[in-house]
């Protein structure tokens, strides 16, 4: 019988350092899946993932047993990813070409029929990652969190340490911010 995560956690805090392994593994997978709607290159999601283990290591004594761990450590991850967005913004490759013709295709799709649109799912997710690549790190930090994982305001708000209403108003201008990369790539596309 495996041990449940509160004895790892514990077998931890008590010095036994190889017990942090099976948590590692337990959830590597998940902080993994989180890593790669943040960043690009495998490495990139490499160092973030491992920086959250780092972390969570770091801070195992934090930790309070009233959520469960798996919680706890995706927050470690979320606010992760964040600041690596927030560190490579500056030196972040902006390219305002214009869209491929597959992404223009699904962009003008969706719009006048979106049931059609969902059999180009590469075309789509090529236009959201490219938008996405061009907003700020909190607007894209906000819209994966709401509209790709599907959190809730509230779990936005516990994940990142911004209250209710901050996340609220983030999300009405990360929303504000993409309609004006899609206005400004759609525009480029006629220039």
């Amino acid at each position: 019988m495996e041990p449940t995560d509160g004895e790892l956690i514990a077998a931890v805090l008590g010095g036994d350092l190889n017990s942090f392994e099976p948590l590692v593994n337990r959830y590597q997978a998940r902080v993994f899946a989180t890593a790669r709607r943040y960043a690009r290159r495998e490495s990139e999601v490499e160092d973030i993932v491992q920086e959250v283990f780092i972390k969570a290591f770091q801070r195992l004594k934090s930790f309070r047993s009233e959520a469960p761990f798996d919680h706890w450590l995706m927050r470690v991850a979320t606010r992760t990813c964040f600041d690596f967005l927030r560190a490579h913004q500056r030196s972040r490759e902006t390219t305002f070409t214009e869209m491929s013709p597959e992404e223009s295709k699904w962009l003008e799709q969706f719009a006048t029929h979106p049931p059609l649109a969902q059999d180009d799912a590469q075309a789509a997710r090529q236009l959201v990652d490219r938008i996405l690549s061009q907003m700020p790190p909190s607007a894209r930090l906000i819209i994966t969190l709401l509209e790709i994982e599907e959190r809730s305001i509230k779990e936005i708000s516990q994940m990142t340490g911004w209250s209710v209403a901050l996340v609220k108003v983030r999300a009405f201008r990360a929303r504000a911010q993409m309609r004006k990369v899609i206005q400004r790539m759609q525009r480029e596309k006629y220039l």
